[in-house]
């Protein structure tokens, strides 16, 4: 890393960020699984949020070296891309069925039958953070713990409903032209983030733009109908979750509301939300420095978090000398945690 006083000077192997690409073929079509890591760690299985695949969805918070440290340390991460949006994906037949968010959801069990895993950490963004969500409430042994950032939980509101709906008409008739583009990113980003006539792009933004130029627009659509289709309420099925839920969002995120709502439905001895300041839906590439600590003492919690072999700086966010168990002072962090305490009891 860099010379700064900040910076960690890591003594292990550095993790690779090389991953190998799978095709599977499920009952409801292909589905493509990025898998990154040794395969005999604990597994994490990430799904992105509409237009999105791993690279653009995850690649900011796996490029922080810290983050990559502590999630390529202790898992073997499968990235599932939906249907049709994995990298050079071709436009999916006419012919083929539209799924539902119920099929997508199936969908994740049958890859993990494919790789013979059984009880799996879960990360998710937006529309991904949905279909993991109702996978976790249909599969509930198969479920270690949940991250969710800028979730849903409802069914659509008739202003969701009608927002998407004019954005599955630009999808289907004029694929991904700009407008598309536009409404995407208000959607991903904050408007600090998206800038303005005197204050540039950020970085992520522009490198989303660049990403969401290679989707296929009909696939793209053929995912934003399963959502907006979604008629199933999941808030009775999230008060029998029992897994640990972790949850952030952005306070600038469109979905604020909903992420808000869905932690008050869950159980409080098993969930906690990060609210993550002048940041939009995807904190995991807007902000994600914001997510480590939180993540940090979450798998602590769950005995998955093997602290490596560092030489660190006194104010390393990695060091596990510095790291209070119960984040005692978030505003040094930029954050608001409710509840304050992101270690959560593990009693059933």
């Amino acid at each position: 890393m860099g010379d700064s006083s900040d910076s960690v000077s890591i003594d292990m192997e550095t993790p690779s960020l090389s991953g190998k690409e799978y095709v599977i073929e499920t009952y409801y079509g292909h589905v493509s699984v990025s898998v990154y890591g040794d395969q005999d760690k604990p597994a994490l299985v990430t799904y992105p949020d509409l237009a999105l695949n791993h690279i653009s969805c995850f690649q900011g918070l796996l490029f922080c070296p810290e983050a990559c440290s502590l999630l390529l340390h202790n898992f073997c991460i499968y990235h599932i891309s939906p249907p049709g949006h994995e990298l050079g994906a071709a436009t999916i037949r006419p012919e083929d069925p539209l799924l539902s968010v119920d099929d997508l959801a199936d969908q994740i069990a049958e890859v993990l039958n494919y790789f013979g895993l059984d009880a799996v950490m879960c990360m998710g963004v937006t529309a991904g953070a949905y279909i993991l969500t109702l996978f976790a409430i249909k599969y509930r042994q198969r479920v270690l713990g949940l991250i969710l950032i800028s979730p849903l939980c409802n069914a659509p509101s008739w202003t969701e409903w009608l927002y998407n709906k004019v954005l599955s008409n630009l999808l289907y008739y004029y694929g991904m032209c700009g407008v598309v583009k536009e409404l995407l990113l208000k959607r991903y980003f904050s408007k600090e983030a998206r800038g303005s006539a005197q204050v540039p792009e950020s970085d992520a933004v522009q490198a989303c733009k660049r990403l969401l130029d290679e989707r296929q627009g009909l696939n793209v659509w053929r995912f934003l109908e399963a959502i907006n289709g979604r008629r199933q309420d999941i808030s009775n099925g999230l008060r029998k979750l029992f897994c640990c839920s972790l949850i952030f969002v952005g306070e600038n995120s469109p979905f604020h509301f909903e992420s808000l709502e869905m932690t008050s439905e869950l159980d409080r001895r098993y969930s906690a939300l990060v609210e993550v300041p002048a940041c939009g839906s995807m904190v995991t590439e807007e902000q994600p420095h914001a997510m480590l600590i939180p993540m940090e003492c979450f798998l602590t919690g769950y005995g998955m978090y093997r602290p490596p072999k560092l030489s660190v700086s006194p104010r390393s966010t990695l060091s596990p000398i510095c790291i209070s168990p119960e984040l005692l002072s978030p505003e040094s962090m930029g954050l608001k945690l409710k509840p304050i305490k992101t270690r959560i009891s593990l009693e059933v």
